[in-house]
C-alpha cells in the first residue's frame, strides 16, 4: 500500500474512533471539566472589576486554584469510596453527578452574593466550587482511564477530553464576558449553572465499569505480602507525611477567610506555593514512592514477608489495610511496574510543559505593558483566536497518536513548544523574523485586506504557533500519563502525576517574575526553552527505556509495565 493510500485509511480510523458512545461522553466530561475553571479562577475576576471590587480584596480568590494543584489529596476517597444512592449510576459517574450538583448550587449561592458587601462569602461559595470542580476532574480521569480499550485507546480520549475543555475555555471565558456586555453577571453565571445542568443529563448516557472487589485489601494477608509491623511502619512515615500537608493547606485556606486587623495583609497563593509548595510535593509524593520502593525491595528479596496467612481480624487491621492500599500501593504499583523508569517518567512529567507553561502568568503584562497592544486585540488574539488555534493543535495530537504511536508524538509535543519560546522571544524583540515570514508567506498583504494591521499579524501568528504546538503537547502528556497509569488505581496515580505539572509550573513563577526585568522578556524566553531541551532528553531516554523490552499493557493502552 502506498504512503497516499495509507493516509486516508489513517484519517478513516481516528473519524471512526471519535464517533463511538465512549468519545461522545468523553467529549461531555471533558467539558464539564473546563467550564469551571473558567468561570471561578478567570471570569470571576472581571465581575469583581466591574462592581468595583479592589485589587487587593480579588487577591482573596487567587487562593481557589490550589484546590487544582492539590486534589490528589483527596483523590484516594475518590477511588474507593462509595456514595450512598447515587453509586447506582456508577463507580465514577456516581462522583462526578454529585460534583456537578455541588457546582450547580455554589454557582447559584454565587449569583445570590453581593461581592461589594460580602467578599468572605463570596470567596467561600467560589471555593466550594472549585472544590468540586476539582473533585470531578479526579473522577472524570479515572473514568477516561477505566473505559479506555481497543477501539477507543486513551491516547484517543485524552485528545477529546482536550477538545472538550478547551471548548469550555471558551464558553467560560469569551461567551460569558460577551453574554455580561448584554445582561448582568448573576444572569451570566445562572445560565453556566443551568448549562452544567444539561451536561449533567447529557453524561447520565455514559457508561461506566464495575468497582474492583475488595480483595485489593484481603490480598495483604496472603503468604509473600510484606507483615502489618513493615506495613504499619510504612504507613506512619506516609500519614504523618500527608497529615502535615492537608493541615498547611487547610491552615492556609482558613487564613484567607477570616478577618485581619486592621493593617494586615492577607498572605498570597504564590507566596504559599513557593514557600511550601515544594514540600508538600516531597511528603505526599516523593516520601510515599520512597516508602513503596523500599517495600518492594524487602517484598522481592523475601525479608519481613508473610509465610503463613495472616488470620488477624480486627477493626484496626482493616482501616490499616485501607490506608495502605489508598496511600502506598498506588505509588507501590507504579515503582513495581516501571521500576527505575518511574524516575524518568517524573522527571519528563515535571520538564515537559515547563518552557511554556512557567509564563503563563506574565501573558497579559507582556501583551498589555510590554507590547502596547490593547485588551479588545488581547481578548481577541487569546481568547478566541488563541483557543482555536489549541483546538487544532489538540486535534492533530489525537491524530498522530493514531498515526505514528506514542512515542513519536510526545516528542513531537516536546519539541515545537521549543520554537514558539523563540517566536515569542523575535517578537518581543522587534519581530524581525517574523515580518520576514509575514512577507514571505504575503500574510500581512492578508491582514490588510481585511482591515488589520502589521502589528496584529505578528501577534495571531505567535499565538497561532504557540497554541497549535502546546495543543499538540498537551494532548501528548495527557495520553502519555495517562498511558503510565494502571485502572486499579486510576484516580489517584493520574491525580499524582498530574499535579507535579501544576506545581512544578508554579514554583517556577517566582524567579522568572523576577528575571524578567532585569533581563527582558526576549532573553527570559530562549532561557526557557532550555527546559524544553531536558524534556526532549527525558523523552528520547524514556523512549528507549520502553524499547528495550516488549510492552505489557492493559486494554486501552494504560498501565503500562516495563
Amino acid at each position: 500500500m502506498s504512503a497516499a493510500s495509507a493516509r486516508p485509511k489513517g484519517f478513516k480510523v481516528f473519524a471512526a474512533a471519535i464517533r463511538t458512545r465512549k468519545s461522545a461522553s468523553m467529549l461531555v466530561y471533558g467539558f464539564s471539566s473546563g467550564l469551571p475553571p473558567a468561570l471561578l479562577v478567570g471570569t470571576l475576576t472581571a465581575w469583581l472589576g466591574e462592581v468595583g471590587v479592589k485589587l487587593a480584596m480579588i487577591g482573596v480568590l487567587s487562593w481557589i486554584g490550589l484546590t487544582y494543584a492539590f486534589k490528589f489529596l483527596w483523590s484516594p476517597l475518590v477511588d474507593r469510596v462509595e456514595l450512598p444512592l447515587l453509586e447506582r449510576l456508577g463507580r465514577r459517574k456516581s462522583w462526578i453527578v454529585l460534583c456537578q450538583v455541588v457546582m450547580i448550587l455554589s454557582l447559584i449561592a454565587i449569583v445570590m452574593t453581593d461581592p461589594s458587601q460580602h467578599i468572605a462569602r463570596f470567596a467561600l461559595f467560589a471555593f466550594f466550587g472549585a472544590l468540586a470542580s476539582a473533585t470531578q476532574d479526579i473522577a472524570i480521569d479515572g473514568w477516561r482511564i477505566d473505559v479506555a480499550d481497543e477501539k477507543t485507546p486513551v491516547e484517543l480520549l485524552s485528545s477529546v477530553y482536550q477538545l472538550g475543555g478547551r471548548s469550555a475555555s471558551i464558553v467560560g471565558g469569551a461567551v460569558a464576558l460577551y453574554l455580561a456586555a448584554r445582561m448582568s453577571w448573576s444572569t451570566v453565571y445562572l445560565v453556566m449553572a443551568a448549562l452544567i445542568g444539561v451536561v449533567l443529563i447529557l453524561g447520565l448516557g455514559a457508561p461506566d465499569t464495575e468497582r474492583p472487589q475488595a480483595a485489593k485489601v484481603s490480598v495483604l494477608a496472603e503468604p509473600g505480602e510484606i507483615n502489618p509491623r513493615i506495613r504499619a511502619a510504612g504507613l506512619l512515615i506516609v500519614g504523618i507525611s500527608w497529615i502535615w500537608a492537608i493541615y498547611m493547606l487547610v491552615a492556609f485556606m482558613i487564613s484567607m477567610l477570616v478577618d485581619l486587623p486592621p493593617g494586615a495583609t492577607r498572605p498570597s497563593a504564590g507566596d504559599f506555593l513557593k514557600n511550601y509548595g515544594w514540600m508538600i510535593i516531597a511528603a505526599t509524593v516523593f516520601v510515599p514512592l520512597g516508602v513503596a520502593a523500599w517495600i518492594n525491595r524487602l517484598k522481592a528479596r523475601g525479608t519481613g514477608v508473610q509465610t503463613v496467612v495472616d488470620t488477624t481480624r480486627s477493626a484496626a487491621r482493616t482501616a490499616a489495610n485501607h490506608l495502605y492500599g489508598a496511600l502506598i500501593a498506588p505509588l507501590a504499583d507504579l515503582a513495581e511496574r516501571m521500576r527505575w523508569g518511574v524516575l524518568v517518567v517524573m522527571a519528563l512529567i515535571l520538564t515537559y510543559a515547563l518552557c511554556y507553561n512557567v509564563w503563563a502568568s506574565f501573558a497579559y503584562p507582556f501583551y498589555l505593558d510590554f507590547m502596547h497592544y490593547s485588551k479588545d486585540e488581547v481578548a481577541f488574539a487569546s481568547k478566541i483566536f488563541g483557543i482555536i488555534m489549541s483546538i487544532i493543535g489538540v486535534s492533530i495530537g489525537g491524530y498522530l497518536f493514531l498515526r505514528i504511536g506514542r512515542f513519536p508524538t510526545v516528542l513531537i509535543g516536546a519539541l515545537l513548544p521549543i520554537f514558539g519560546n523563540f517566536v515569542y522571544a523575535d517578537l518581543a524583540d522587534g519581530a524581525h523574523y517574523l515580518d520576514a515570514v509575514l512577507h514571505v508567506t504575503r500574510i500581512d498583504l492578508l491582514a490588510q485586506a481585511f482591515g488589520g494591521d502589521l502589528r496584529m499579524a505578528r501577534l495571531l501568528l505567535t499565538i497561532c504557533y504557540e497554541n497549535i504546538s502546546t495543543g499538540i503537547a498537551g494532548a501528548a502528556l495527557v495520553a502519555f500519563m495517562s498511558g503510565v497509569v494502571s485502572k486499579k488505581f486510576a484516580a489517584v496515580q493520574y491525580a499524582v502525576l498530574s499535579s507535579l505539572t501544576f506545581l512544578v509550573g508554579a514554583l517556577m513563577r517566582a524567579p522568572v517574575g523576577e528575571a524578567i526585568p532585569v533581563y527582558g522578556y526576549g532573553n527570559v524566553f530562549r532561557w526557557l526553552s532550555l527546559a524544553g531541551v531536558l524534556a526532549i532528553a527525558f523523552v528520547l531516554i524514556e523512549w528507549w527505556r520502553a524499547s528495550r523490552a516488549p510492552r505489557v499493557e492493559e486494554p486501552g493502552h494504560t498501565g503500562e509495565r516495563a
